[in-house]
């Protein structure tokens, strides 16, 4: 419940075909509406000639009404939200490696993660003791003999209740079927261990290490049915020379992956992230 005089605040999102104009007639409700503007970001993208708009606003709106007027003044194709600016809700999916998994426990603990940590599910029983020592919810899931499909199928049962905005892969070291993908689309987020798309598959610090890299980074992506080819969100690197060995390699692709990881949160957990095809548009 809200407290007394506590003004709420409000994200509207608009993807749609653009045209002149769009500005003024989209803030245009809202000063009707009673908002108050307090951010905004638009921008035209010339290959698809979309409009994306991310606007930040005080005053208590009636969501529904104001996102049906905008509606109405745009053309047909667009998308329009208008959302409480508030926590989004995620479940992070885990196997062995802890790293990821510890950051956002901790950015969590201390309210700087943004997002509501609503549990960890894994594959694996060994970061059971890390989240429970963080009051977070745990599920073991082991996949043992079980086909894909049907080790997703109570992955499926486990999450859908939960209804969170995104899943998060903090290291989760399993393939998941297309079909599993399409359920959740757009609200599966993957950290990779490189630079996409450089050093894809198994030992990446290893091929890093052979073809001599003098930089090495993480990706944060959506899931796509295309193994690691979803669009990217967040990538970034940090310098190496020839004294670091795949071991010291390793250990600063796991320091960069949980900033890039967490700082993507950030961005999804304040409505920053707009799809356009296979790329992303980003306010920040």
């Amino acid at each position: 419940m809200e407290e007394a005089n506590v003004v709420p605040e409000h994200v509207l999102l608009v993807d749609c075909p653009d045209r002149a104009g769009l500005v003024h007639a989209i803030t245009g409700v809202l000063f009707r509406a009673g908002a108050n503007v307090t951010s905004n970001h638009e921008f035209v993208d010339a290959e698809t000639q979309r409009f994306f708009m991310r606007t930040g606003c005080r005053g208590s709106l009636d969501g529904a009404a104001v996102r049906s007027a905008i509606v109405d003044l745009l053309p047909e194709g667009s998308v329009v939200h208008v959302r409480m600016a508030e926590p989004r809700r995620i479940v992070v999916l885990v196997s062995r490696e802890h790293h990821c998994l510890a950051d956002l426990l901790v950015r969590h603990s201390y309210g700087e993660l943004g997002a509501k940590l609503l549990a960890v599910v894994s594959n694996h029983e060994n970061l059971q003791p890390l989240a429970e020592k963080f009051s977070v919810p745990f599920h073991f899931l082991p996949h043992g003999t079980l086909e894909r499909e049907a080790h997703e199928g109570q992955l499926q049962e486990l999450i859908g209740p939960l209804n969170p905005d995104y899943i998060v892969l903090a290291k989760y070291m399993r393939v998941l079927s297309p079909g599993f993908v399409s359920a959740w689309r757009n609200r599966i987020v993957n950290i990779h261990h490189s630079f996409l798309p450089a050093f894809v598959g198994a030992r990446p610090y290893h091929q890093a290490f052979h073809r001599g890299v003098k930089v090495i980074g993480a990706t944060a992506h959506f899931v796509s049915d295309q193994l690691d080819e979803g669009p990217i969100i967040m990538q970034q690197v940090i310098p190496m020379d020839h004294s670091y060995t795949p071991h010291d390699l390793a250990r600063a692709g796991r320091d960069i992956e949980r900033t890039v990881l967490a700082n993507t949160l950030k961005l999804l957990n304040e409505d920053r992230v707009f799809l356009c095809a296979n790329r992303t548009i980003i306010f920040d």
